[in-house]
């Protein structure tokens, strides 16, 4: 008989580039997140998967790919290759993760022998993809991982979200989980976000989705 807990911990992108002093696009504080996380390690979850942005150099996320457009500030709007019709607007970023450089690599103090599966993400240099499950896109979908389907088949009943950062790709990693059936928790210390100022909106939307944000979770 299969057990009605079965959790899986996702650990979404402790990336180089994304962390403190020489990351690219560093999150304030993004190194903090490896202590409890490594704790988490620990716990006997199901499955332990780590993600990482996997970018090529020409990926449209950049601003240095859009002439005249600085990171942080401008916005790109991103059509569905296969669908004229579908597009969604997305912020640029300074150039980070890209494929088989140092920023890309997950963070050394990071337990990554106790991880079953590294999954690779944003790989397309058409479309953005926060989420480590698909991208935005539905008509039809450009990237999926297999996320979804490599929980499924080990039979994933409780998804724990944790890493970098909260308000983009930790938040989308959480709002698709729950979308796609699992009882779903953002362990909030065990991520930091770009714009800490909007994190309390993140949470009330993440919480919107189905699921949970998780407090005081680490001892």
């Amino acid at each position: 008989m299969t057990s009605n807990f079965r959790p899986a911990l996702i650990v979404v992108d402790v990336q180089e580039d994304f962390c403190p002093p020489s990351g690219s696009l560093a999150v304030p504080n993004g190194r903090d997140v490896v202590v409890p996380i490594n704790k988490l390690l620990d716990l006997p979850f199901v499955l332990k998967v780590a993600t990482k942005d996997w970018h090529p150099q020409d990926h449209i996320s950049f601003a240095a790919n859009h002439p005249g457009k600085q990171p942080y500030v401008d916005f790109v709007t991103i059509v569905n290759p296969d669908n004229a019709t579908e597009s969604y607007s997305s912020q640029l970023w300074p150039v980070h993760c890209v494929q088989g450089t140092t920023g890309a690599e997950l963070l050394a103090e990071l337990d990554v022998g106790k991880l079953d599966k590294i999954i690779e993400k944003g790989t397309d240099r058409r479309v953005e993809m926060y989420s480590p499950f698909y991208d935005p896109f539905v008509s039809p979908r450009v990237s999926d991982s297999g996320l979804a389907a490599l929980l499924r088949d080990h039979a994933v009943t409780d998804v724990y979200v944790v890493g970098l950062a909260g308000d983009y790709c930790v938040k989308s990693c959480a709002e698709d989980a729950a979308k796609e059936g699992f009882r779903t928790y953002l362990i909030e210390e065990c991520t930091r976000s770009v714009d800490a100022g909007n994190w309390p909106q993140c949470k009330k939307v993440i919480e919107g989705s189905g699921a949970k944000v998780a407090t005081d979770y680490i001892q």
